[in-house]
Parts: structure tokens; C-alpha cells; sequence
């Protein structure tokens, strides 16, 4: 069996003892216990990571706490978007792929790209992001905005040039737009729910995969708007500020409580990691993801991201046990 070799080894490594995949309490960042001898067998390899600059914060966290415990194996973590990082996975370069929507299962998808090169995989979901649309901290008009005043900005197509074209009492300054590049999934994410049809966005903006990038563009200029991940504005608060969406009920603005609860719609969304399955059969990535799902809560909230719902992370848990046995 995969998994007790995994544990065995990953404990004996130093890594933080983690309970079975099947559920758990997540252990305390640091934590440590020796293994006994016999099973004194440290972990050694390397772990290549890519995928989503949303869920990268998480990734990075958890692989240097992971690294810390277990010497012998590097874990290299990039963000190069959701969409580009699918496909090096389905080409085989990358062991998972972070991802900040779900894998495109159509017939011109990555899952056909992924199976032509025989490349299985999990979808795990390991957090909810309220993706947040944001202004610079010297905006002083757009402190909420619907979903048809966004899609007016971002739509295929729009002529939108100054903050008046989006409401008449609006100062007639240029309107500055900072965004997610077209791999990205938060670019894809946004693109569906905000202007209802994939791709269907203006190109006419600043694009970037760095989600810090983005925040700077903001940060830097006064008529700026711009869209990212949650943790980036929990981060940046005092470069930048959120704008409350307005989905037909009110204006909302992104947090934890108003996630939970239902009301920030239609920007909150789930994380996910997809290992690949054959990845799975070294145990240092084994030991890798198996450490990834029972600590990740402490690595979400370190970020500044919301946890999954209970039942989203037992079933991820749930299917990585299966799939190591």
C-alpha cells in the first residue's frame, strides 16, 4: 500500500505527523515527532508545482513548511495561471497544477489533452476565494458597483474610457483597467459570471499573471481598477481597497463571513490542486500532497484566504486515500 509507506516515511523525514487522508485535526505549523527507528527513512527528490497565481500563496506556504521537515526533497512552486499551468500538466512537465477554476472538460479541453497523454488526475478543492474587484485607496466614488456596471467596463467590445461612462455622476476621468492575463483562471472565472460567455472580455487593459503586479497598477494610480484573488487584497489593504459587488440584492463586500453565508455572489469561488495520479507513486509527492490536505486550513488562513466548506475537504482527503491505496 502507497499510503503506509508514505506515512511512515514522511513522519520519519521530520515532517509534521499528519492524521490518515480520510480526515483528521489539522496539526499546528512546526510541530514535530520522531518516528521510531526502523522507519528512519528520510524522504528525498523533487516536487514541481505550477498552475494558478490565486492558490500559489497556499502552495508556497505549505511547500516551505513541507521542505523545513523533509530536507531531502525541493519543492519548486510558479504561477504561470490557471489555463498555462494545465498545459504543461497535461504535457507531463509538472507533478500538479494549482488551479482557480476547474479543469475544462469539453472536447477541445485539458482533461482530452491531459488523457492523450495519459496523464490522470484528483481535483481536489482546498479553499474558497472571494475574488475581489478593487480601486486605488484615493477613489473616493466607485465604493460599490453592480455586475452590469462591471460587465460594461470588462465586456468584449466596450468602449467604456472614462469612470462617467460607467455612471453619470462618476468624475469623466480615464478609466484604468488591471486584470488578469488569458491563461489565468481568474481571467476565465471573472470573464463567465461577470460578461457571461468565456473569453468574451476587452483586451484593451494591463494585463498580468502576477497577481502583485496588479496590485502596484492599482496601488500607483488613482483612477485604477482591477480584479484578483482575495488574499492579494487582504495582503495589500493599505495600498488598496475593495469594492462591494452589487449581484441584484444589495451591496456586498468580499469577506469570509459573507462567503460563508452566501451573500457575495457571483465572485466567490472554489480552489482547487490536481495531482497527477502517476506523481502520486513517489512517496515524496505523496507525502507532499497527504501534508498539503491536513494542514491546509493553517496555510489558508495564514494567506488570507476563506476554508473550505468541511464536506469539500473530507471528500478531497476521501479521494486522495483512495487513490493511494
Amino acid at each position: 500500500m502507497i499510503l503506509t509507506g508514505v506515512l511512515a516515511t514522511a513522519c520519519s523525514s521530520g515532517a509534521t505527523p499528519t492524521p490518515s487522508a480520510s480526515g483528521g485535526t489539522p496539526p499546528s505549523s512546526g510541530a514535530s515527532q520522531p518516528a521510531p527507528a526502523s522507519q528512519a527513512v528520510p524522504l528525498s527528490g523533487t516536487v514541481n508545482v505550477d498552475g494558478s497565481s490565486t492558490v500559489y500563496p497556499i502552495t508556497e506556504a505549505v511547500a516551505e513548511e513541507f521542505q523545513k521537515a523533509n530536507k531531502g526533497v525541493k519543492v519548486t512552486v510558479a504561477f504561470a495561471g490557471t489555463g498555462g499551468g494545465f498545459k504543461k500538466f497535461c504535457n507531463g512537465e509538472t507533478d500538479m497544477n494549482d488551479a482557480s477554476r476547474p479543469i475544462k472538460k469539453d472536447d477541445a479541453g485539458e482533461g482530452v489533452a491531459c488523457s492523450a497523454k495519459n496523464i490522470g488526475w484528483l481535483e481536489l478543492g482546498i479553499a474558497t476565494d472571494a475574488l475581489s474587484v478593487v480601486v486605488n485607496k484615493d477613489n473616493t466614488w466607485a465604493t460599490c458597483l453592480t455586475t452590469a456596471q462591471l460587465k460594461t467596463m470588462w465586456d468584449q467590445g466596450s468602449t467604456a474610457s472614462k469612470w462617467s461612462d460607467i455612471d453619470p455622476s462618476f468624475p469623466a476621468e480615464p478609466l484604468k483597467l488591471f486584470g488578469p492575463g488569458p491563461d489565468s483562471g481568474t481571467f476565465d472565472y471573472f470573464t463567465e459570471v461577470i460578461n457571461g460567455k468565456a473569453k468574451q472580455s476587452r483586451s484593451d487593459y494591463t494585463p498580468s499573471e502576477d497577481d502583485n503586479a496588479l496590485v502596484t497598477g492599482v496601488a500607483g494610480d488613482r483612477d485604477a481598477l482591477g480584479y484578483f484573488g482575495y488574499a492579494y487584497l487582504e495582503e495589500n489593504l493599505d495600498k488598496i481597497k475593495a469594492v462591494a459587488i452589487d449581484s441584484g440584492s444589495g451591496c456586498v463586500e468580499p469577506s469570509a463571513d459573507n462567503v460563508n453565508g452566501g451573500k457575495y455572489k457571483p465572485l466567490a469561488r472554489p480552489l482547487f490542486i490536481y495531482p497527477s495520479v502517476s506523481a502520486l507513486e513517489r512517496p515524496e509527492f505523496a507525502a507532499f500532497v497527504q501534508y498539503y490536505l491536513d494542514s491546509v486550513n493553517t496555510y489558508v488562513d495564514e494567506t488570507g484566504y476563506i476554508e473550505a466548506a468541511p464536506d469539500v475537504l473530507a471528500k478531497s482527503k476521501a479521494d486522495l486515500a483512495a487513490a493511494l491505496k
